[in-house]
């Protein structure tokens, strides 16, 4: 059961269904929903200046734990998928780029996130509030780019197999297995 607040909601992230791996970019799609979660936790941070426990432990173990498998999900089987699916017209080396660029500036700024979360339960000084709104801004551009047109891009180009590849190359990287053999099928667009 997820810890509440009264005024604030849930105080932990959502989690996700570990059998949605066998639809890889659905479960693509749901982390990316649960960065989304984590901006919105961090605004409020920023806003009341503090956070709970259960607030700061929940998004310091997404940005430690979680994101960086799903930034090597992206960038060690999506993105080179993508790549040898894409048409010259869809420019797919163009959002890469810039979307490598961001996975870059979230390794660099995640720590200084992190480290302030692991201080915000006795409160947090004006800049280090203006830090946690700017990452979080920067999280939700680079998610409107994903989700608009990464991951359309991966429901029209990837094939059945290619699919087959992302999960089975996603199940292994969070230690899962499913049976061999196996099949599961990408959902219909």
């Amino acid at each position: 059961m997820q810890e509440t607040d009264q005024t604030r909601g849930p105080l932990g992230l959502t989690p996700i269904d570990p059998a949605l791996l066998g639809r890889p970019i659905d479960y693509l799609h749901a982390v990316h929903l649960r960065e989304r979660e984590a901006c919105a936790i961090l605004d409020r941070i920023a806003d009341l200046g503090r956070a709970s426990a259960a607030e700061a432990t929940s998004v310091m173990a997404f940005l430690s734990d979680e994101l960086p498998v799903h930034l090597e999900d992206e960038e060690t089987d999506l993105f080179p998928l993508l790549q040898g699916r894409c048409t010259e017209e869809d420019e797919i080396d163009r959002l890469l780029e810039k979307l490598r660029s961001d996975h870059r500036h979230a390794d660099f700024d995640t720590p200084r996130v992190t480290a302030i979360l692991g201080n915000a339960t006795s409160g947090i000084e004006p800049a280090a509030c203006a830090e946690l709104r700017r990452y979080a801004d920067h999280a939700r551009r680079h998610l409107i780019l994903e989700n608009a047109i990464l991951l359309r891009f991966a429901r029209l180009r990837l094939t059945e197999q290619d699919s087959e590849m992302l999960r089975t190359a996603m199940t292994r990287r969070r230690g899962l297995d499913f049976p061999p053999g196996a099949r599961h099928a990408e959902r219909p667009s």
